[in-house]
């Protein structure tokens, strides 16, 4: 990836913050985004510098139109063009039932992952067209397809997000444009930090990797959508489950 640069979103932390990592690792400079948190996004930012790779934090919420343009500005400013955008930005969602969650509490997450999706493609997709090359990643959710208790709102937002990757990767793709989904299972991360040991030993214990996934495994999955290995790939959905999504 020598050459290349990548825009991460939600990369102060968790998955985006691994990604950010291998990406730059393997040679791309990397816009670190993140929504509230400099001092974890510097802290990323810091172990990138430290391994010899290039990468700058910059705010924006994924969601905002304006801002995310000027996150475009910016690292256009820094690296000179943007060939990878990794959509990843977590939007929070109501832990409910269908039975208990009202219309707005349900919506309120898929139009916030898909306001993500949308401006975070709108912002990058001209300068990645007027090279004829780009790579999209999308991170998704085992949710979308196999549902949970209480995660409606979630597993649906992801379906989608599912969806839209596709559109983006038919309408783009004879124009040098690839668009996929990376989709994780449960991964050890700040937001399942709260689950309780047993339950996540009773998780792992029904995959075939018999293991919950960490960041980087999810990091690698992108990486590879990132490169030019995955050049005839688009519109794919991969699962990053340990097994978890098997058909």
């Amino acid at each position: 990836m020598r050459g290349k640069t990548a825009i991460v979103t939600g990369a102060s932390r968790g998955i985006g913050a691994a990604a950010a990592k291998i990406l730059a690792e393997r040679g791309a400079k990397v816009a670190v985004n993140y929504a509230r948190n400099k001092e974890a996004a510097d802290m990323v930012v810091t172990s990138i510098r430290e391994s010899g790779g290039e990468a700058e934090a910059i705010q924006a919420d994924a969601r905002n139109q304006k801002q995310m343009e000027e996150l475009v500005q910016k690292t256009l400013g820094l690296y000179g063009k943007i060939d990878i955008l990794v959509n990843n930005a977590g939007m929070s969602f109501a832990e409910k039932s269908f039975e208990e969650i009202s219309w707005e509490e349900f919506i309120q997450k898929t139009e916030d992952e898909l306001q993500a999706a949308f401006v975070s493609t709108k912002a990058v997709l001209p300068y990645m067209l007027e090279y004829k090359h780009g790579k999209l990643i999308y991170v998704s959710s085992g949710l979308s397809n196999h549902p949970a208790p209480n995660f409606i709102s979630h597993g649906t937002s992801k379906g989608a997000l599912n969806s839209f990757v596709k559109y983006i990767a038919h309408e783009f793709g004879g124009r040098g444009i690839a668009a996929n989904v990376v989709s994780p299972g449960m991964v050890e991360t700040d937001a399942t930090a709260h689950l309780p040991e047993e339950f996540k030993k009773q998780q792992a214990s029904y995959l075939p990797l018999q293991r919950l996934a960490q960041p980087e495994d999810i990091a690698r999955a992108i990486a590879f959508f990132a490169s030019e290995d995955s050049s005839y790939l688009t519109g794919s959905y991969m699962p990053v489950s340990g097994g978890g999504e098997m058909n």
